[in-house]
């Protein structure tokens, strides 16, 4: 179940929030080669100076970290071209300067996420894994 977290250091609006999520789950299963039933999303704000990165030039204008844990597996080319769709869709939805984000992916195995009915297996290309 990849957790996906999303940092900005500023408010957003639901309309700008339920959109985003959405794409982000299609980018997602798109490139990981997943379902997207067991995607979680989380979107935390911050205040313009509680959240920073060295290299962003105009924090005011907006700062973006993104923190994955994905299951392991996938190519440095999937998890790359993941990382840098992410900061596409900041960029179109929430307008970010794509040199203030920073993106970390973190691989865990498959059992070490669980849902109410079972723990997931480790990737494997094509799969469904919510499926028996």
């Amino acid at each position: 179940m990849p957790h996906i977290q999303f940092e900005i250091n500023r408010s957003l609006s639901d309309n700008e929030k339920i959109p985003f999520a959405e794409e982000v789950r299609q980018l997602f299963s798109e490139i990981m080669d997943t379902g997207t039933e067991h995607i979680c999303i989380s979107i935390r704000e911050f205040g313009t100076h509680n959240l920073s990165i060295g290299r962003a030039t105009d924090p005011a204008s907006g700062v973006a970290v993104v923190n994955a844990d994905i299951r392991q597996g996938r190519t440095m080319k999937q998890r790359r071209m993941l990382s840098l769709g992410f900061m596409n869709l900041m960029e179109k939805y929430w307008r970010i300067q794509r040199n203030q984000m920073y993106v970390t992916l973190t691989e865990h195995k498959g059992e070490d996420f669980h849902l109410v009915e079972k723990f997931l297996a480790d990737w494997q290309e094509g799969e469904d894994p919510l499926a028996d």
